[in-house]
């Protein structure tokens, strides 16, 4: 019945569990047990629970399982397993994959978090990776081969706006017999549609547009049954990093806006983009639904939308580009990014630090870059904000 509804009622009905009391809104279930009726029934639950059964927070909750059907529903895969956080997401969906001797491909313009899990990590549990260029697909087929297990990447990356062709890599992925990662938080659940181009699994940072507030750590990795119950579950249920039930009641209740949200921060982050664009303060403007974007095309097909956030680069460098950020008014310095509030970033000190320089250069996070995440204020208002803090009033 519910494969027919359309994606604000799923945002706002998919996976509701009511207790006997008939609640309207979705109940907190704050319990890190449960009471069985019988020793017998205890046997029995541990031995295979059934689909409404529980047996400790850690492992699943009532809440928790609400946001989970969710998201998956909306994601369009079979299941989903709630984190404590967006690199818990990451971290597990490789981790519990792979072993020492596997073989992981990923691109290169990733979160400084997930870097460190790849070139760290990873490699120091023996996991050989190998990173290439996202955007080249002939540097994808020399680096896949019959042995990868995996293949990681940002549908669009942090901070530059780079996009990976999704279809196109899990083309040359599932030839070779490997799995498809995609970590879509730039694209929002609202714009992706990965797994219809052939993502395997997509984790998000709930922690950004579907929590909405800047109120919780959250992650969620998606993907089939098979992989989520029996590859990832018993990874995370017993290195412990579930999401809390009082996270898993205050996304449910972000959800019920999401698309609402999403679809009005990605028109003001349009117009603001085309701004920018003509002032002579702003060097470079990068921001996919611009049709000068260099994969502009490859945006609307995957998404359909430029997204939420704006990059640009303000003339005169790092200390032309603190100038600017410590004369904003509305918008807030923060390193968040999602959130109903607009937020400026300077990821080359902040996101990106830990990255050597030669590595910047290459990722393009220059000393004036600055990361945008455009929330829901009135757009008359940001752009002017965005005008006194360049000097331009």
């Amino acid at each position: 019945m519910t494969k027919d509804w359309k994606t604000r009622t799923q945002l706002v009905h998919e996976g509701t569990r009511r207790s006997q009391y008939g609640e309207m809104a979705e109940a907190i279930f704050l319990t890190q047990g449960f009471v069985y009726p019988t020793a017998e029934a205890a046997e029995e639950r541990f031995i295979k629970a059934g689909e409404d059964e529980f047996i400790y927070a850690r492992y699943g909750n009532p809440t928790t399982r609400m946001f989970e059907e969710r998201i998956a529903a909306l994601e369009g895969t079979d299941d989903a397993f709630a984190t404590a956080s967006g690199m818990a997401a990451v971290s597990g969906a490789l981790m519990s994959l792979v072993r020492a001797g596997d073989h992981v491909v990923s691109a290169r313009a990733l979160f400084g978090s997930c870097l460190y899990v790849l070139e760290e990590v990873l490699q120091k549990f023996g996991v050989r990776v190998t990173f290439v260029d996202g955007a080249d697909l002939d540097q994808w087929r020399a680096a896949v081969t019959p042995g990868t297990k995996a293949v990681f990447f940002e549908s669009m990356s942090n901070p530059t706006l780079e996009l990976v062709d999704i279809r196109g890599v899990s083309e040359i992925a599932h030839k070779a017999g490997a799995l498809v990662i995609c970590d879509n938080v730039f694209a929002t659940p609202i714009f992706s549609r990965a797994v219809e181009q052939g993502a395997d699994v997509v984790v998000y940072s709930t922690t950004k547009h579907i929590d909405g507030q800047g109120r919780a750590l959250g992650g969620v990795v998606c993907g089939t049954k098979e992989f989520v119950r029996k590859t990832l579950e018993p990874y995370m249920k017993h290195t412990g990093g579930s999401m809390s039930p009082f996270t898993a009641w205050m996304h449910l209740n972000g959800m019920a806006t999401l698309d609402l949200r999403c679809r009005a921060m990605a028109a003001s982050a349009l117009r603001i983009a085309e701004v920018l664009s003509g002032w002579s303060q702003v060097g470079r403007v990068i921001y996919p639904g611009l049709a000068v974007h260099p994969q502009h095309d490859l945006a609307m097909t995957q998404m359909g939308s430029g997204g939420t956030i704006v990059t640009f680069d303000v003339a005169g460098g790092k200390e032309a580009a603190f100038r600017f950020m410590n004369a904003l008014g509305i918008v807030k310095i923060s390193n968040n990014l999602g959130d109903a509030k607009t937020i400026a970033t300077h990821p080359a000190t902040t996101t990106h630090q830990r990255l050597p320089q030669e590595q910047k250069d290459a990722l393009g996070i220059t000393p004036g870059l600055i990361r945008l995440s455009v929330g829901l204020e009135d757009v008359d208002d940001l752009i002017a904000d965005l005008g006194q803090a360049l000097g331009r009033n």
